[in-house]
């Protein structure tokens, strides 16, 4: 048996939908548990599919990792492995973070070459880069990446792109270093503050965090730490753009606005109201007619974040006119143009560059999600086409949205998780 998403579209979303902790910190603070000896716990904590994978990567290295309900208590102890298996790190490109604090924690390890979403060739140059100017030995043999240091040195590291990955892995293996570790050109993510938070808290010194400049005073050892994980602000953006697309009224909680400046003034662009919620986090979408087509770029950190694009694209084909969206982070964030144009929509790339005109409804056909994000693109198309669309590989979606169904049957979308036969015919020779 296989599970699809099955959708009636037509719905308009309304309602209230609140945001939990972020699947690209989460996995990250994860990593850094490894770090101290003894317990660390991270509340807020999204309740999807990687999260699991990634506890038992940690688990297989030798720590404790239990999991009630958004707390993840990792308990790290004094001696650990240094292997993470070809297994699990095929499943989640995440995995590779582990390599940073294993090496800063043990002077060793030996990690596979990750897996992941197939949005592009995401090459892990900046990460071998950044630990070898830190003083590591690395080389990769028989599909592992095996990282060696007697002692990491602190030193000034040069980012030709700013890589969330590979600012994340110098981050944690400089605090452990000897002497000072200058990162330029950092990355400036959320997410990259949420860990040098994290960090902070458990006694490393950090200085410029936010910023293209981050400094590192290495220290002799770090202590556990209970921190709450940053709030998703790619679901959060999923919401209202799904809004925006049903001509809908949703109230996204827990979420911050400011963390999707420049993604929720293009949704005001496209004719969408959006206001703050006084008193608490979050926001409100409502959008009353059918929205206008707005050019999108994707940038890293504060620009608009790649991750939206495939939402992105799919507000454009119910949008009234026709949009320009450049894609600048990842080169295959496209592959998922095929799936859409199966519903109707009329999409044309050219390299990097998608020119995408709206259309009033699009069709309900079968879909395969091909990565967490384009999964979630396709189920608001499929929102907003006539009839019943199915959407296979749903496996994707639950990796990085908790409780989509439930969230989206709570807006009064008509959608259900079902499950088919794998084959319903017999192969025979």
């Amino acid at each position: 048996m296989v599970e699809l998403f099955r959708i009636v579209g037509g719905a308009r979303l309304a309602g209230n939908v609140t945001v939990t902790g972020a699947k690209n910190s989460v996995l990250k603070l994860m990593a850094a548990a490894l770090l101290a000896e003894g317990r660390t716990v991270l509340t807020s904590a999204p309740q999807i599919l990687d999260v699991v994978i990634m506890g038992e990567v940690l688990r297989r290295l030798g720590c404790m990792v239990t999991m009630d309900g958004g707390t993840v208590a990792i308990d790290c102890p004094e001696r650990l492995g240094s292997e993470a298996d070809y297994d699990l790190v095929r499943r989640m490109r995440a995995s590779i973070c582990v390599l940073g604090p294993l090496l800063a924690r043990t002077g060793e390890a030996k990690v596979a070459l990750p897996g992941g979403d197939n949005i592009g060739s995401r090459g892990l140059d900046l990460h071998i880069a950044g630990l070898t100017r830190l003083g590591a030995e690395v080389t990769s043999e028989h599909g592992f990446i095996i990282a060696r240091a007697g002692k990491l040195t602190g030193a000034s590291v040069w980012l030709d792109f700013p890589s969330v990955g590979a600012t994340e892995q110098i981050l944690m293996a400089g605090v452990l270093a000897k002497g000072t570790t200058v990162i330029d050109n950092a990355a400036r993510e959320p997410e990259i503050v949420d860990i040098c938070t994290l960090l902070g808290e458990m006694g490393a010194q950090i200085f410029g965090a936010g910023t293209s400049t981050i400094e590192i005073d290495g220290v002799e050892g770090l202590h556990p730490a209970t921190h709450e994980t940053l709030p998703d602000r790619i679901v959060a953006g999923t919401w209202a753009i799904a809004a925006v697309m049903t001509r809908g009224d949703v109230t996204v909680r827990g979420a911050q606005a400011r963390h999707l400046e420049i993604t929720l003034d293009k949704l005001v662009t496209a004719g969408a109201t959006v206001e703050p919620l006084l008193g608490s986090t979050g926001f409100r979408v409502a959008m009353e007619s059918r929205p206008r087509a707005v050019d999108v770029v994707t940038l890293p950190y504060p620009g608009f974040p790649s991750d939206l694009l495939p939402m992105a694209i799919a507000l454009g084909a119910v949008s009234d006119g026709a949009s320009m969206v450049t894609e600048n982070v990842f080169d295959s964030r496209f592959m998922f143009v095929n799936e859409l144009t199966r519903l109707g929509g009329d999409v044309r790339t050219d390299g990097h560059h998608a020119v995408v005109r709206g259309r009033e409804r699009l069709s309900g056909a079968p879909v395969r999600a091909t990565d967490i994000r384009a999964g979630a693109g396709l189920v608001l198309a499929g929102l907003c086409a006539d009839g019943s669309t199915e959407i296979s590989d749903v496996s994707h979606i639950d990796r990085g949205y908790p409780d989509f169904v439930a969230n989206l049957r709570g807006l009064s979308a008509d959608i259900e998780r079902v499950e088919v036969p794998e084959l319903d015919f017999p192969l025979e020779f």
